[in-house]
């Protein structure tokens, strides 16, 4: 019940976006998400379409972390590199072609090592083709609702071009990856990976260098500049940050440019826990407000969410925070407990309004046929 209710609070906060925060940042698009609820705390155009480079990965690691789960593929299985993996360029993993590898060891290459000829080995076993994973990719994205993602390819290199993903879709992959796939996302923290005789270092320089940082995914292409996806959890919040478009034109190789994108990245976070706090609004089932009730035994019902109920907001608006429940208009008994009987609506400064069901605390038996009656010709004028 939790779980539900915390996915249907986030798709009523997700379509509101604060109109400030404490935040800012060079890149040119940006995203901060509450990873419990889904909630954007901040951000900068982070609803456009861009090239999202090998953050667009996280899509291929979805499907191949789908299959796992539902088991229809196991991490020991192998999968056999064609010369089409063996050929693909930019980053790699180094497979040799004619060899069978291990889906375990593919997850690494391709969030450790980022490797594009990973992600063909895993799009060809997985689609028959290429072409076949990319249709899996489209149509998987539209059921996790990533309304601004469109694949063209298992990797993000921008041939052939049109691979655009928004920060908010990247974040809300980001959170499904993280909440339905927990027995895999440990990989994501991984700092470096052996293959081929050949050691590389996690390209998320984030790790190990801000406090509570575990993932997930850089990128980089001339086009979409230098990004990076991170999460990171303190004490009991988790959030989840996307950068894209940082431009590096004076660095010609990217050993700078990743570090300077680290440094962004972890200055962001560091002052989204700062700025932004969890705040307890009502416990669970804590009655609310009492809705009037039609031909009832009572005249009225008291409301209540089902769970405890919580926002991220900056420590500047909790103080203005109000919540007003309104409840449905017309309510005639009976009423049965637990109906859902209208909602309550939370709003602080510099925060987007968060609304939320309320629900019978009780039920309310109708009254018989003279009560009725008599409430209804001399109980109000």
């Amino acid at each position: 019940m939790r779980r539900l209710f915390l996915t249907s609070l986030s798709l009523l906060v997700l379509a509101a976006i604060p109109a400030q925060a404490a935040l800012d940042t060079n890149a040119e698009h940006a995203l901060l998400m509450d990873a419990a609820t889904g909630q954007v705390l901040w951000q900068k155009d982070g609803m456009t379409p861009m090239p999202p480079a090998s953050m667009s990965k996280l899509m291929t690691l979805e499907l191949l972390f789908q299959r796992l789960k539902d088991g229809r593929l196991k991490l020991t299985d192998t999968l056999p590199v064609s010369e089409r993996a063996w050929r693909t360029q930019g980053s790699k993993m180094f497979v040799e072609l004619g060899t069978q590898i291990s889906v375990e060891n593919l997850i690494r290459g391709i969030i450790i090592q980022s490797g594009n000829d990973a992600c063909i080995v895993v799009a060809e076993s997985m689609g028959g083709t290429v072409e076949g994973f990319v249709d899996l990719m489209n149509k998987r994205g539209k059921e996790l609702g990533l309304a601004q993602s469109h694949f063209v390819n298992p990797d993000g290199l921008p041939d052939p071009p049109g691979q655009l993903m928004s920060a908010l879709d990247l974040a809300k992959l980001s959170r499904h990856l993280i909440r339905d796939y927990p027995q895999y996302y440990h990989y994501f923290s991984e700092k470096s990976f052996v293959w081929h005789n050949i050691t590389q270092p996690n390209r998320d320089l984030v790790l190990g260098t801000l406090p509570g940082a575990d993932g997930l995914k850089t990128g980089h292409t001339d086009a979409a500049g230098y990004g990076i996806t991170i999460s990171a959890m303190r004490e009991n919040t988790r959030f989840i940050l996307v950068l894209n478009g940082l431009r590096y034109p004076q660095y010609n190789n990217d050993y700078f440019p990743n570090i300077k994108r680290a440094e962004e990245a972890g200055r962001v976070m560091d002052m989204a826990f700062r700025e932004f706090r969890r705040y307890a609004i009502t416990a669970a089932n804590q009655v609310v407000g009492q809705a009037a009730v039609l031909e009832g035994k009572q005249a009225t019902v008291p409301v209540t969410p089902t769970a405890a109920v919580a926002a991220t907001m900056q420590v500047d608006s909790h103080s203005k925070l109000k919540t007003v429940v309104k409840t449905d208009a017309g309510l005639t008994a009976p009423i049965a407990q637990g109906q859902r009987v209208g909602t309550m609506t939370v709003t602080a400064p510099d925060f987007p309004a968060m609304t939320v069901p309320v629900y019978a605390a009780q039920s309310v038996e109708r009254a018989n046929i003279f009560a009725r009656l008599w409430n209804r010709y001399f109980g109000k004028h």
